[in-house]
């Protein structure tokens, strides 16, 4: 999975991707996202990887009573983390927050991040590991809204105000046309979850099953890339291929919003482990 995923990017942003660089009126914008999908060939022929930086990875496991794992999952993804290091597959970019310390094979504390989901009736086992780029996270924003200040009677003006200002704040640091995720609800460290987990583990082609947020997302979609920014900030028509939502509920007082921006390389590889034996690759 580590080598499927550092090499290529998933099918869904090479599509989007695809479909943007035919819309794209600015030639430059155009021949950048051009550049993109070339290195995404080039790095699938020649097996080496997309980037050279391997972001952060953080490893989502989905199980239920009779698919849980057997072995050590976490230290199996340490190991497997190493020894993609040694072989060439990521760079050593894992460092002590405060001593820059490295040790040289993308391991210690918290490496790769974990998240687990649990299902009593879910008798497979999933798994998707996702390397985000750590320089997009230069743009990331968290803002705990009173009620007042979403404008709710205003189309919830003051939360999308605020996205777009994010967006513009944050110009070409995040390698575009890529894409966010937000989260709403919680505390602080829920929304900054959700933002994280909705743009990485949704295809960013699929649609929200609640009309509401699919609306939303639509529409703020469309609102950013209007904005002009463009591939690599230098303008065009595509800021952003998608922007994902994912919600829960909080308090009556608060309204916690989170913003995660994704470069455009979408590195993830999402499968199944069937009872039976069988793999199924979902992306």
């Amino acid at each position: 999975m580590i080598y499927r995923a550092t090499t290529s990017i998933s099918p869904d942003a090479v599509k989007i991707m695809r479909e943007a660089i035919g819309k794209e009126r600015n030639p430059t914008a155009k021949s950048i996202m051009q550049a993109m999908l070339d290195n995404v060939r080039l790095s699938g022929e020649k097996l080496r990887p997309l980037c050279q930086s391997p972001g952060f990875p953080t490893v989502y496991i989905s199980f239920g009573d009779s698919s849980s794992p057997l072995e050590d999952i976490k230290q199996l993804w340490r190991d497997a983390l190493i020894e993609g290091t040694n072989q060439h597959l990521l760079r050593p970019s894992m460092v002590d927050t405060l001593t820059r310390a490295n040790p040289g094979d993308n391991s210690g504390l918290g490496v790769p991040n974990f998240e687990f989901d649990y299902h009593p009736a879910q008798n497979y086992l999933d798994m998707l590991v996702s390397f985000k780029g750590c320089g997009a996270e230069l743009a990331n924003a968290m803002k705990i809204f009173t009620v007042a200040e979403l404008e709710k009677d205003r189309g919830f003006a003051g939360l999308k105000r605020w996205v777009l200002n994010t967006v513009i704040k944050g110009g070409g640091k995040f390698c575009p046309p890529g894409a966010i995720g937000i989260g709403l609800g919680g505390q602080m460290d829920v929304a900054c979850k959700l933002a994280r987990r909705t743009v990485s583990t949704r295809r960013w082609d699929d649609t929200h099953p609640d009309p509401r947020y699919a609306d939303l997302e639509k529409e703020l979609l469309e609102n950013i890339n209007s904005l002009g920014l463009g591939a690599a900030g230098i303008g065009g028509d595509t800021t952003l291929l998608a922007v994902k939502i994912d919600s829960v509920s909080t308090h009556t007082a608060i309204a916690p919003a989170a913003i995660t921006f994704h470069c455009w390389a979408a590195r993830r590889t999402y499968i199944r482990l069937h009872p039976d034996g069988q793999r199924e690759i979902l992306f």
